[in-house]
């Protein structure tokens, strides 16, 4: 049976203890985790348990370099990102395995973490299943225009029976490929992308322009905690950090900026096409945007 080894970068997290509880009492497989403690101890301790690794980092390093050290680590054959707030389904880790190719990234259906109450929390929408990328031309994005991920209401209810389907990009609190395909990825790359921002982009671009897929997976989920100003942040975003994922991220439309892309940025556009936002003639505005690039 192969193993899973799990990463979970993490930092001033309140429901770390639960999420491991979960990634270990629902899963069917041989399974290890690898946390990252980024300058804190939880309270109480996190509970000993021999499928457990804990890394303590006395300052912090970052989300990237946390999951690269795990990763460093890990015995599997499977690497699973999560986040330190998170529910998941019984048998998540069999069912990720049974549909995982070579080179696809895997995201579970996502669903929404009442925390205080370990549930579901029922808010009256659908579950995540397919996020589409903004045009990058608001100045009001979080971190200046940009490709940032939106939930895709229309792709879900056009294709709702399609239980394994192509996604353009996803959250980033969960993920799942091959460890030898995390590698051959090259991630994750902290010093051009920063320490947090546009983890998803960084994974999605990498895998779909060198030929790979990034897969929704339906017949599992995880449900994920949204921090906002209730629970804040455990990775306190630096003012520095958004415009730095989103300005290399963007290079992706003016140059080739890894090595082992092999298809153009437009390609992945007018694969998922027709997309919220994106205009008819969104070839030529993008030309205009390369063309102004230096305004960016």
């Amino acid at each position: 049976m192969s193993l899973l080894s799990i990463v979970i970068p993490s930092r001033k997290e309140k429901y770390i203890q639960q999420t491991i509880n979960e990634l270990l009492s629902k899963a069917r497989g041989d399974v290890e985790i690898i946390a990252v403690l980024e300058e804190y101890w939880p309270q109480p301790a996190i509970v000993q348990d021999p499928r457990v690794t804990l890394i303590h980092h006395g300052v912090a390093k970052g989300m990237r370099q946390s999951i690269n050290e795990a990763v460093s680590l890990a015995k599997g054959e499977y690497i699973m990102k999560i986040d330190a707030h998170c529910m998941v389904a019984d048998g998540y880790d069999e069912v990720l395995k049974a549909d995982c190719q070579d080179d696809w990234v895997v995201i579970p259906r996502r669903k929404r973490l009442d925390a205080e109450n370990w549930c579901i929390q029922d808010v009256g929408k659908r579950d995540v299943d397919y996020e589409y990328l903004s045009f990058p031309d608001n100045p009001a994005d979080f971190g200046g225009p940009g490709l940032n991920g939106r939930i895709w209401e229309e792709r879900a209810r056009e294709r709702q029976d399609t239980l394994i389907d192509e996604n353009l990009s996803f959250q980033g609190s969960c993920w799942f490929m091959k460890k030898d395909y995390f590698y051959f990825l090259e991630l994750m790359d902290y010093e051009n992308y920063g320490p947090f921002w546009n983890e998803a982009q960084e994974i999605g671009f990498k895998c779909i322009l060198s030929g790979g897929k990034v897969m929704t997976n339906k017949k599992t989920w995880y449900a994920h905690l949204h921090k906002g100003k209730k629970h804040g942040r455990g990775y306190v975003m630096s003012k520095s950090w958004a415009p730095q994922g989103a300005a290399y991220t963007k290079k992706w439309l003016y140059e080739k900026v890894w090595e082992k892309q092999t298809l153009p940025f437009d390609y992945l556009v007018e694969k998922f096409m027709p997309m919220p936002g994106w205009p008819a003639d969104w070839k030529a505005q993008l030309e205009v945007l390369r063309n102004t690039q230096h305004d960016l």
